[in-house]
């Protein structure tokens, strides 16, 4: 650095120059940018003397901490003023005509022209001053230290120099007088100002006065401490953030942090899911502040997705910005943030769920499918989001939902598994036939209408060392505690399934229905119904339809064992008919609409057309056998 006594003239620092250059091209697309960081830095400057007015009272005066926006519009000039630390002539040149952090030359060095757009480290060095030179041709900084009597003016055209000369400065503080750029004149409009001001700086701890306005009157709520705010101000803060009128959260949550990252926040809940409505996925991220400062109205990376419907602001003074404060340079610091938050939003849902209930129940049927989605995204809390699944239940009466540990509390001493049933309604799986054995042994099952259940269930597959199995499962393990409940039954079951006819009519089953099923045999399952289907592919069948329909291709439905009930009146008067040959092509119809039946009673559609047909020929052949007692 060199300087002419003469005239006051410096010469900016070589990396300085670089900077503004870089500063037009590469940075602060978004001009508006530029007041917010002037804000912010008179802030600072009001901060640093509250606290030397709090330590050293001998420079403590009655004068308000405030910041001062005054545009002219007449001469294209935009002045913002503060009333805080001041600088001498000395820091003057230090903040204002270096770069003084160590690595900054070597970083600097290697940017070239417009080429390089990756400028986060710039960040570090804390220059979002000269962002002023977006808006300005032409800056003057007049101001006086609280330690001196008189005043400096520091003035540059943002080009290789800057001058410094006394000042007559009547108290203490900093102006900034931008004289701005001909494109530039929309930044001396009081409207566009209080846009800027109050969507960046609303949160600013000292008035911002803008015709002697005060522009930001919302008070930064999240640093107080809980016990002073009341459930007014909490709305109210919400629906200023939100911006939807009167309309109230379910539930907040605030914290405060201090290790390992420093931080303070509220969360919110919305009432609604939007999306349930048709109106898209809702919009995702939360306002983040550095040092009550906004830096971003939607940041997407503090929240998993599956907590989408979560809405507040975070802030914190830990934040490594870059000199747009747009982007981290350390995403260290929001992954630790996002942790913090992630646990104690989880953590806030248990409570809410052990203590209110219906409150909960509120909550789950509007965004419990987000949550369901979190068991896949997030196996790092897939254990607490799987204990604020809710389900119906054959225990449950009408629309009641019940959880995976309540579930268990009501479980069998001896139980090995958690039983399960999809199907697309409710009346549905209640008629399916896998779950008469259930009934008989006086096992709970949870019904599954909506197949992302099925498909959260088949992904955890174990909760609390019992494994999720679908009742049309080929292996279900049933407690042994329930073997004696239907022992008698089951033997004349088995009796029936060991005659010459029912082995004859498994025979002709598999010959009528070929390849369509992977096995047909007796079941040990069914005493009332004829036949169900069961699955050995690992999946329920309405979850391997589900997918089937998102993939036909890629994944066709498996093959099925049909299980026949050997003592179903229909069953036994067909094997007391299968030794006479002339009844085997009758049976054979019957094994085809038996299997049709079995697929409907699972959600699945047989062929309609040959089904239509065959029911037919089986009502004229009964019709005609009854024939004879027509008169």
């Amino acid at each position: 650095m060199t300087e002419t006594k003469e005239n006051q003239n410096y010469t900016f620092q070589a990396e300085i120059k670089q900077l503004l250059h870089l500063l037009s091209h590469s940075l602060y697309q978004n001009k508006e940018i530029a007041i917010r960081e002037l804000v912010s830095n008179a802030s600072d400057a009001l901060d640093k003397f509250r606290h030397i007015s709090l330590t050293e009272p001998k420079y403590a005066d009655d004068h308000a901490l405030q910041i001062t926006v005054e545009p002219d519009a007449d001469h294209k000039v935009l002045t913002i003023r503060d009333n805080g630390i001041g600088m001498t002539k000395e820091e003057l040149i230090g903040n204002l005509g270096t770069i003084a952090h160590s690595g900054s030359l070597d970083y600097l060095k290697n940017l070239t022209g417009d080429a390089k757009k990756d400028v986060s480290l710039i960040g570090q060095f804390g220059v979002g001053f000269y962002s002023s030179f977006m808006l300005a041709n032409r800056v003057e900084v007049v101001t006086r230290s609280y330690l001196e009597d008189k005043g400096w003016q520091w003035e540059s055209f943002g080009t290789g120099e800057f001058s410094i000369t006394p000042a007559d400065v009547e108290t203490r503080g900093t102006q900034i007088r931008l004289y701005l750029k001909d494109e530039m004149e929309e930044f001396t409009k009081p409207e566009r100002l209080q846009y800027i001001l109050t969507r960046y700086s609303t949160f600013v701890p000292y008035p911002i006065m803008l015709e002697g306005e005060q522009v930001n009157d919302q008070q930064p709520i999240w640093v107080e401490p809980k016990s002073q705010l009341s459930d007014e101000q909490y709305e109210s803060f919400y629906q200023y953030l939100t911006h939807r009128g009167d309309e109230k959260p379910l539930w907040h949550l605030h914290l405060s942090a201090d290790s390992p990252i420093q931080f303070h926040s509220i969360l919110y809940c919305a009432p609604h899911n939007l999306e349930k409505m048709g109106f898209g996925v809702m919009e995702h991220g939360l306002h983040l502040c550095a040092k009550r400062i906004l830096v971003d109205s939607q940041c997407r990376d503090l929240l998993p997705e599956y907590l989408r419907f979560i809405q507040g602001i975070v802030d914190s003074a830990d934040l490594p910005l870059n000199v747009s404060r747009e982007t981290l340079q350390d995403n260290t610091i929001f992954r630790k943030i996002k942790k913090v938050l992630t646990k104690k939003v989880l953590d806030h849902l248990q409570k809410i769920s052990e203590g209110e209930k219906e409150e909960y129940l509120k909550f789950y049927r509007e965004f419990g499918l987000m949550l369901r989605e979190g068991l896949n995204q997030d196996f790092e809390h897939r254990m607490k989001i799987a204990k604020l699944l809710r389900f119906r239940s054959s225990d449950s009466n009408g629309d009641e939902l019940t959880s995976l540990d309540e579930y268990l509390s009501r479980s069998k001493e001896d139980q090995t598994q958690i039983y399960y049933i999809g199907g697309p309604s409710l009346s549905q799986i209640r008629n399916n036939p896998n779950l008469e054995v259930f009934r008989r042994k006086g096992l709970e099952v949870l019904y599954l209408v909506d197949p992302i259940d099925e498909f959260v269930l088949a992904q955890l597959n174990m909760y609390e060392e019992k494994r999720l199995v679908s009742v049309d499962s080929a292996d279900i393990e049933f407690p042994e505690s329930t073997k004696e409940v239907d022992a008698e039954e089951e033997t004349r079951a088995e009796e029936a399934a060991s005659t010459t006819g029912f082995e004859q009519v498994v025979e002709l089953f598999k010959e009528a229905l070929g390849d369509q099923v992977q096995d047909v045999r007796a079941s040990k399952r069914l005493r009332e119904g004829i036949s169900t289907l069961v699955s050995t592919g690992g999946i329920s069948t309405q979850l391997e339809q589900a997918l089937s329909m998102q993939a036909p291709e890629q994944m066709p439905l498996s093959k099925r064992i049909l299980e026949v009930n050997a003592a179903a009146p229909l069953i036994q008067r067909l094997s007391d008919i299968s030794g006479n040959d002339e009844h085997h092509d009758f049976i054979k119809d019957c094994a085809r609409q038996v299997y049709a039946n079995a697929l409907l009673s699972v959600g699945l559609l047989p062929n309609v057309d040959e089904m239509v047909h065959r029911v037919d020929d089986l009502l004229l052949n009964a019709a005609q056998n009854r024939s004879s007692i027509v008169t």
